[in-house]
């Protein structure tokens, strides 16, 4: 009987030093770099969502900048688009690397077979949602599907939007398409590891790197993209919103960097508990530092033996 093909995931919250981390591994292994960012997935936000830049071009990076802006990019399509990176992987070691948990489950856990919303529908609830206000459309939501509404907040146009069009559509509330028995990608082994650096480090390094994204021509990307319907994925990429207020002539500069670094930190935090309580991991790294975390990801991976070429 085959083994299952081992996959090594790696899960953290922003500025955990992930990216790096998975770079330096796939290096050492002749592996293959697999983005699980919902936010790295899109074009023209190189800066804003810290994509990997001046990595060795001999290392495969897949799924980074594969989409444009308004084409929004769910769970299910991108576990598709992983799974498909993994098989033309071969026998080379897949490093899934990210902090979109959703993503992961959906690969790792499978989801529900809902069937095809129509784009008529999809509008339709869109233009709903626009005419009544959030509020009211949540309460509508809350009438149609009670489990679904609870876990959302109103302001929440992606998943409100999704809840309400599937119901519509096919009569049957998403959190009962999502309680029915999920169906992984067979064949794969997944190993875990999570990056868990001290609050504190990964604070400082969350306020150091908004300055460094606006060097790097974050302001820039936010200006080419400043129209995209803030209803969209993409426009809600941690620090858009902000620097949008400040080319809008709102916020200065420095109180936008402030206010986009504040809410970092805050999904910095959502993220880490997410993972603790969502996600069993293998192996958790507790520091900050990227050179041990991949000697000891190295270590890990020697240890399972996941690829045959080291």
């Amino acid at each position: 009987m085959n083994r299952a093909r081992g996959v090594l995931v790696l899960v953290g919250p922003t500025a955990s030093g992930k990216s790096a981390a998975a770079a330096r591994i796939a290096g050492l292994t002749d592996g293959v770099v697999i983005n699980a960012d919902a936010m790295q997935v899109y074009r023209g936000l190189p800066a804003l969502t810290a994509q990997p830049v001046g990595v060795d071009p001999s290392i495969p990076h897949r799924l980074y900048g594969l989409l444009s802006p308004d084409d929004p990019c769910s769970a299910a399509r991108w576990a598709d688009l992983a799974a498909q990176e993994i098989g033309r992987a071969g026998d080379r070691l897949s490093v899934l690397v990210g902090g979109s948990g959703l993503y992961f489950r959906a690969l790792m856990q499978g989801f529900a077979a809902i069937p095809p919303v129509p784009a008529e529908m999809r509008a339709a609830m869109t233009a709903r949602r626009a005419a009544i206000g959030p509020e009211a459309f949540h309460a509508e939501l809350a009438a149609l599907d009670p489990v679904s509404a609870a876990r959302l907040h109103p302001t929440d146009a992606q998943r409100c939007l999704r809840a309400r069009e599937v119901v519509e559509a096919t009569g049957r509330p998403l959190s009962a398409w999502q309680g029915d028995a999920r169906v992984p990608y067979p064949g794969l082994e997944w190993h875990v590891v999570r990056l868990a650096p001290p609050r504190e480090a990964l604070y400082r390094r969350i306020d150091a790197r908004l300055p460094e994204m606006v060097e790097a021509g974050a302001l820039d990307e936010v200006r080419a993209l400043r129209d995209l319907d803030p209803a969209l994925p993409a426009a809600r990429a941690l620090g858009f919103a902000q620097f949008r207020d400040h080319l809008d002539g709102v916020l200065d500069l420095d109180a936008a960097i402030a206010l986009a670094a504040q809410a970092s930190r805050h999904y910095a935090k959502r993220q880490t508990t997410w993972f603790r309580h969502q996600i069993a991991a293998d192996l958790v790294i507790d520091t900050q530092e990227s050179d041990s975390i991949a000697d000891r990801i190295f270590a890990f991976i020697r240890e399972r033996r996941l690829t045959p070429r080291i």
